[in-house]
């Protein structure tokens, strides 16, 4: 969408606020100069491209810990974190009698200290210089139009690592504490702060840290919150719902194969980012060229198959290319020669030998690319069959022959999977990874001894209530009371399954929905602002679908949350966005969901899912959002050293 319609309380909207703040408080310079910190140049690129930035006056981007040259005719517009380094450096670049620059217009990312603006008064050759003082409340990253990252990406290590770190584990919630708060700051929303309460297996057992990391951060959000009610519009009453989570509610979703377009694309394909490569044929009549595409919601396509099943993508791909083609005379006689039926890939070739038609056709003729880049995978990887195993084994339908069955049976499977599958067998069965059996399957799948170490970490996940339960001594990774029948996860009645492998959903849709019915436990999801002993009575159920009160003061006439990064090739997709989101207005208190140690593909899925069914926008947050891989490998570092099973007793 274009950032001048945008809403102010959106993320885009606020920084684009920011950048014309100069030109409003009557600066006479033309051009301005832009200085960030490594984290405020992150938010930025989240939220603007270069050529925005530029187009609002801005001439150069510069790093406020680098030295720079002086412009002592050109304003400068400070957009940095509230710490005492950045007001040093911000008072070392104004104060004296050759300032670095004409004007200061100064913007922090998240509220800043007394003591710290007390600093800044104290330099009285700074304070004529500075043309704007202000807390932007942005210190988070939008990934999507209903997920956001507080980009944490050390908060598992941190927080649920082997060696329990108090001091370094309250530093990481206070800074994810005050990103969240950014968030509701933004928005002008101010929600009821729901938490996974901490539980002990009697009153004598201590709670570790790890069982108190959702309390922690409730109580930390809850600081904030509180702070920001002396924010001008911020409401002064509940406006919408935060469910506060960590990773130990679900350690299946991280690990499982995803069957989606989108999570396929990042589990199977190695993108950096949302960033793919792809060959292009060269117009010069070359080799190949290697052009790089942003999988993005600017992309009209990419919006509408993301969360579609891989089949059901290719299907609508080989369909698009197939009307295209049948609109097309032209590429109808080129391909009325061979007769027969085309397949996707010969209709692609086909119109791409149109040069009239190529820029209408490069989205369609990538997603083909990709779409067949990833079935040939699925197929060589022999995918199908193990995520049939994966999902029968989280349903209960699978047990330990099934999977000893398939190691042996399936020598040539990668190392990743058969390590995922392992993980998964673990969290079900925890008691097959008891003693000498876990050594045996390793050696069974033919798995490394740090291979290893990832799935006896996973008992730092589970909850130690749950954890000194193994009368082994070994690590418990129980889910849900389905014990006798080993089964992680229900069939959801009513849930059609159109596709195979469809079957698996993540904890957090469940709790999302009892949530917006008010059923959701207040022993074990307890709130900080609970108003009333009949919280959970069904007139709060009702309350929550409601139309929005009139005291929250953000707008609903652009409905997305935040604004998604601007694409760099100039497509845009307004019209799909505006369709896509246009009900919004229409909608429900918003809901929060907020997952401590990082959440997955399948996660955000879920939200946009349960947005259309329960009628109000559902928010994902996390410390980071982790595919398969990424998570493996913030899993293994949860162990400082190598570890035997003998050294995992509880």
């Amino acid at each position: 969408m274009s950032y001048s319609d945008s809403d102010s309380s959106s993320g885009a909207g606020l920084l684009y606020e920011m950048l014309r703040s100069a030109k409003m408080k009557d600066s006479k310079s033309t051009w301005k100069v832009l200085i960030m910190d490594k984290v405020t140049v992150k938010i930025m690129s989240y939220s603007c491209k270069m050529a925005d930035i530029t187009a609002e006056g801005v001439s150069l981007v510069e790093d406020i810990y680098r030295r720079r040259q002086p412009l002592p005719s050109m304003d400068a517009i400070y957009f940095i974190q509230p710490t005492k380094e950045n007001v040093i450096m911000f008072l070392s670049d104004m104060s004296g009698r050759t300032p670095l620059y004409k004007k200061a217009f100064v913007y922090f990312s998240s509220p800043i200290s007394r003591e710290l603006v007390a600093h800044i008064k104290k330099d009285t050759s700074v304070l004529p210089r500075i043309g704007a003082l202000s807390e932007m409340n942005l210190e988070y990253f939008a990934i999507d139009n209903q997920g956001f990252i507080t980009d944490n990406v050390k908060a598992l290590e941190d927080l649920f690592g082997d060696e329990e770190n108090t001091r370094k584990g309250d530093a990481c919630l206070n800074v994810v504490a005050t990103r969240i708060a950014t968030v509701f700051a933004s928005l002008r929303e101010f929600p009821f702060v729901r938490y996974r309460a901490a539980k002990s297996l009697d009153p004598m057992t201590m709670t570790t840290f790890r069982d108190l990391i959702p309390t922690k951060l409730a109580a930390g959000i809850w600081n904030c919150l509180v702070k920001c009610k002396s924010v001008p519009n911020f409401p002064q009453r509940e406006t919408c719902e935060l469910l506060i989570l960590d990773r130990s509610i679900d350690q299946i979703a991280p690990v499982i194969h995803e069957w989606t377009y989108d999570a396929l694309c990042h589990d199977l394909l190695n993108m950096e980012g949302n960033k793919y490569v792809h060959e292009v044929p060269s117009k010069t009549g070359g080799p190949p060229e290697k052009k790089e595409v942003l999988l993005e919601e600017h992309d009209p396509i990419w919006l509408e198959l993301r969360h579609a099943h891989i089949a059901d993508a290719s299907e609508r791909l080989h369909e698009k290319m197939t009307n295209f083609v049948s609109k097309n005379k032209a590429a109808q006689l080129h391909g009325s020669r061979d007769g027969g039926e085309l397949s996707t890939r010969d209709l692609q070739k086909m119109v791409q030998a149109l040069p009239q038609y190529s820029e209408q056709i490069d989205k369609l003729s990538l997603h083909v690319e990709i779409a067949g880049k990833i079935n040939r995978i699925i197929r060589e990887q022999g995918l199908r069959e193990l995520g049939q195993l994966e999902q029968d084994l989280v349903f209960g339908d699978a047990g330990m022959k099934d999977v000893i069955k398939f190691l042996t049976a399936n020598e040539e499977a990668s190392r990743e999977n058969k390590l995922r599958l392992l993980m998964i067998l673990a969290a079900v069965y925890p008691e097959k990874f008891e003693a000498e059996k876990g050594l045996n399957l390793m050696k069974l799948a033919k798995l490394p001894p740090e291979d290893m170490n990832a799935v006896n970490n996973m008992r730092l996940l589970a909850p130690s209530s749950e954890a000194k339960k193994s009368s082994a001594g070994a690590f418990s990774l129980k889910f849900d009371m389905h014990k006798k029948k080993h089964a992680a996860r229900k069939d959801r009645g009513g849930e059609q399954e159109t596709w195979q492998l469809s079957r698996f959903y993540p904890v957090i849709e469940e709790l999302v929905e009892k949530l917006s019915k008010g059923e959701l436990s207040k022993d074990d999801y307890p709130c900080m602002n609970d108003p009333s002993p009949t919280f959970h009575a069904t007139s709060q159920a009702a309350a929550i679908h409601e139309a929005p009160v009139a005291h929250s003061m953000r707008s609903r006439r652009t409905p997305t949350w935040a604004r998604p990064r601007a694409s760099d090739d100039g497509y845009s997709s307004d019209s799909v966005l505006r369709h896509a989101s246009s009900d919004l207005k229409k909608m429900g208190k918003r809901i929060f969901v907020f997952l401590v140690g990082g959440a997955t593909r399948s996660e955000l899925r879920v939200c946009h899912k349960l947005t259309g069914k329960l009628n109000r926008e559902v928010v994902l947050g996390s410390t980071s959002l982790d595919d398969p891989p990424q998570f493996i490998t913030k899993l293994k570092l949860l162990t400082a050293h190598e570890l035997s099973l003998d050294d995992l007793q509880i």
